[in-house]
């Protein structure tokens, strides 16, 4: 048995990264696969009838830990992923899937859980108890657990290899971003950066310990280069290197390890089988079985009928944009190179304000205290600040209370890009609540993003896209802390179908518009003034700038996804490069070079759980629009009946009954598209 000052074993309170070390990690979860496979053992093999106390509960709180734990190992390997931990996580990641395959497969807790929906019980028991009774059986289904006896084994082969796959996938993609570097020597290349990219350039060639700028392609870097750096041929490496991450295109042979053409081939391979084996005929039917939409010839009709009332406007966008860059640029060649960088002039000509104008505004301080009084206002909670042992001397820690004081649930913000942490944006939970005992159990969540760290002894300041970020996995958070479920399965995002899970962060994402709210969360970096009236209203006017485009793109996204895993061979010779030019021809309006290779980065479909889901954004977005016209129509973002209504039947009831049911309950009706085309600026008048 392992030693009890493992500090991964430690399940009184908050995770101790302080302590936990990667030695740490094989022991832990060694024990706790243990444990989990004995009380499995145990609860079937008594024949006595399935009841929820001795059985679907026991089993629940008895895997918590190994859950728990194992959430901090991969949270540690997304934001500190240095060699050993990389290490750590991957030598047990094979063993953590085969044990959650084997669960998936097991008949006799199948048995258990059809016994249990068969029994008297089932209909004495609460909603939440049911809604977990009625998923698991859906989901040992999905899992393999009606396979004939032969076939599970190769099944399970299948799971661990996707999970080791994914996970390659995400480290290729890292490691080839970190391994380029654009050291600037020659000033005059640094002409249109903003002062606070090219000192963060600096102070970045001042620790790699070269002299002049560096720029790399994580995301604070690159972006102002693409947006604001008037050297063409600089946006034009930068921008190949990017396009040409972790693909077949390398400099040396060190790096065609990190090429993730054969990942993704065999990802599609064994994604195919899966479906296959489960009776399905294509992946895009598995993957839409615990979701909202029902097939996907349903979800490609919706992707294309919004395809048809955005392209529209997205070739208007493209025309405007091109011809601005010939006639005010002198780019007569437009390339996807020029599109960042000519569209924040286009902005600045039409608009009278940059991007960087604004950024100075949103300093952090001000920032973080306007989004918590957001949420504030709109739940009746209160957020202060709070103590805990963290992976990170950035990362903060906070707390949600009720007025009275009682806690409500905490998160973790690390807030900075650094080389050893994943791309992007995530919320993920460490902690879910339930009911223990007498007493609940509190949630606890991470709050991750990738932002530029402060430089030059100021405050970070962050772009207003960064802004509506930072709310969105905000969004995320507050579904998972504001739940009031007391049942592991539907507590928070568990149990919500994935077409759902984005309503409630792309809902507050709408706060960031607000005037009210901004004149409260913004601070000028020198002057400490607050956003000039004027320039929001420019803001405001500006907000549907390129939103065809950048529709159609998201479009673009969803529909490869979708068709990749429900029309696509992986056995074609063609390739998948063959069906995003198909994709391109029908809704694209600004194609990329030949050899551009997206799906290389696709992250999400590739590297995390959207596979034949990323439509959800767009979806979600619907709902998340038709959701926040219930306050538009009442004339107050933070009417307190509606927000109330919010937090009960959306935010409080997380996974106990079918997102849509929660959704009439909150909006009185069906979902409609009206109110994202009127807030996209969309409507044909």
């Amino acid at each position: 048995m392992t030693e009890p000052q493992n500090p991964l074993l430690d399940f009184t309170d908050l995770p101790r990264f302080d302590l936990i070390e990667p030695a740490h990690v094989k022991p832990a979860i060694t024990h706790l696969l243990a444990d989990g496979r004995a009380l499995i053992e145990r609860l079937t093999a008594d024949a006595t009838p399935a009841t929820w106390k001795d059985f679907a509960g026991a089993l629940a709180l008895g895997l918590e830990p190994l859950g728990r734990a194992w959430g901090v190992v991969g949270h540690l390997h997304s934001v500190n992923d240095v060699p050993a931990w990389r290490e750590a996580y991957n030598e047990m990641l094979p063993e953590v899937s085969r044990f959650y395959s084997e669960l998936g497969q097991n008949l006799r807790l199948f048995d258990k859980y059809r016994a249990l929906k068969a029994s008297p019980e089932y209909a004495t028991l609460s909603r939440e108890r049911k809604k977990i009774v009625d998923n698991e059986i859906r989901d040992f289904r999905l899992s393999g657990a009606e396979l004939p006896e032969e076939q599970k084994p190769r099944y399970q082969a299948i799971m661990e290899e996707l999970s080791q796959l994914a996970a390659k996938f995400s480290e290729n993609l890292l490691d080839a971003t970190n391994a380029f570097a654009e050291i600037v020597t020659d000033t005059s290349l640094l002409a249109g950066l903003p002062d606070y990219a090219v000192e963060a350039a600096r102070e970045a060639a001042q620790t790699g310990g070269v002299d002049g700028w560096k720029f790399t392609l994580h995301a604070p870097s690159y972006g102002p280069v693409m947006q604001y750096a008037d050297n063409r041929a600089l946006r034009a490496r930068l921008y190949r290197a990017y396009a040409t991450r972790a693909a077949e295109f390398t400099d040396s042979a060190s790096q065609a390890e990190w090429d993730n053409t054969p990942v993704i081939q065999r990802l599609l391979e064994l994604r195919a089988e899966e479906a296959q084996m489960l009776g399905f005929a294509n992946f895009a039917e598995v993957s839409l079985q615990p979701k909202m939409a029902d097939t996907p010839a349903q979800v490609l009709a919706f992707l294309r009928d919004m395809a048809a009332k955005a392209k529209p406007f997205a070739e208007k966008d493209i025309a405007e944009l091109k011809a601005f860059a010939r006639d005010e640029l002198a780019i007569a060649d437009f390339q996807p190179w020029d599109a960042a960088y000519a569209s924040e002039k286009l902005l600045q000509a039409r608009y009278a304000f940059s991007e960087q104008e604004v950024k100075q505004y949103f300093t952090e301080p001000k920032v973080i205290a306007g989004l918590f009084q957001v949420i504030e206002s709109l739940f009746g909670v209160r957020v202060l600040p709070d103590t805990a042992p963290v992976w990170h001397e950035d990362v903060r820690f906070y707390r949600i209370e009720t007025p009275a004081g009682e806690l409500v649930g905490q998160f973790y913000m690390d807030l900075y890009a650094r080389e050893t942490k994943r791309g992007g944006a995530w919320m993920d939970e460490a902690r879910s609540r339930r009911r223990a005992g007498a007493g609940l159990q509190k949630p606890i969540a991470y709050l991750n993003c990738n932002f530029a760290r402060p430089v030059g002894g100021k405050p970070a300041t962050f772009t207003h896209d960064e802004v509506i970020t930072l709310f969105h996995e905000s969004g995320h958070g507050l579904h998972h802390l504001l739940t009031r479920g007391e049942e592991l399965g539907v507590s928070g995002i568990h149990g919500v179908e994935w077409d759902a899970v984005e309503l409630p962060s792309q809902f507050i994402e709408n706060y960031c518009w607000e005037w009210s709210v901004l004149q409260g969360m913004t601070a000028h970096v020198d002057s400490g003034e607050a956003l000039p009236r004027a320039l929001y209203d420019k803001m405001l006017a500006a907000r549907n700038f390129q939103s065809g485009m950048m529709t159609v793109r998201q479009l673009e996204f969803s529909l490869f996804d979708m068709r990749l895993h429900c029309e696509f061979d992986p056995s074609d010779p063609r390739g998948i490069m063959d069906l995003l030019d198909e994709v391109r021809a029908e809704v694209a309006v600004l194609l990329p070079p030949a050899w551009h290779r997206f799906p290389h980065s696709f992250s999400h479909i590739f590297g995390g759980g959207y596979a034949a889901g990323y439509y959800s954004y767009k979806w979600a977005e619907v709902l998340s629009a038709d959701a926040y016209a219930a306050f538009e129509e009442v004339g107050d973002p933070f009417d307190a009946g509606v927000g109330q209504r919010f937090l009960d039947e959306i935010l409080a009831m997380g996974g106990a009954r079918p997102a849509l049911e929660s959704f009439r309950a909150f909006r009185g009706r069906e979902p409609s598209v009206d109110a994202l085309l009127r807030h996209s600026g969309m409507i044909t008048r």
